[in-house]
């Protein structure tokens, strides 16, 4: 699966951002290797970043996007891409990616009985 986490840094051990439009860099990252790229954020300085932001990201073909927060016209735009959004997060990109990983495998594992 494919994540983008919102993140404060441009490493795997930076923290997950508070500010989904706002925030400096997104990390797509794979969640079963951890191979990740960095996109800076174009947007972080605009109004109505979290919109643009949203927009990118719902063409990036990825599966969830990981963040601290985030306002209800970005949660709105990636839910109708079909992405799934995993919100106030705390912690390292690493560690939210590897909480998000056990949540959907539980989730998926209670959905099979």
């Amino acid at each position: 699966m494919k994540a983008v986490v919102i993140a404060e840094g441009d490493t795997l051990d930076s923290y997950v951002a508070e500010d989904f439009g706002h925030a400096p860099f997104f990390l797509v990252v794979d969640t079963d290797t951890l191979d990740y790229h960095v996109i800076e954020n174009e947007y972080a300085r605009l109004e109505g970043a979290g919109m643009k932001v949203a927009d990118a990201i719902a063409g990036l073909g990825v599966d969830a996007v990981i963040t601290g927060g985030i306002g209800s016209h970005g949660l709105e735009i990636l839910g109708k891409a079909g992405i799934h959004v995993a919100y106030d997060e705390e912690g390292t990109v690493e560690e939210c990616v590897g909480d998000l990983k056990r949540r959907l495998a539980l989730r998926k594992g209670a959905g099979s009985d």
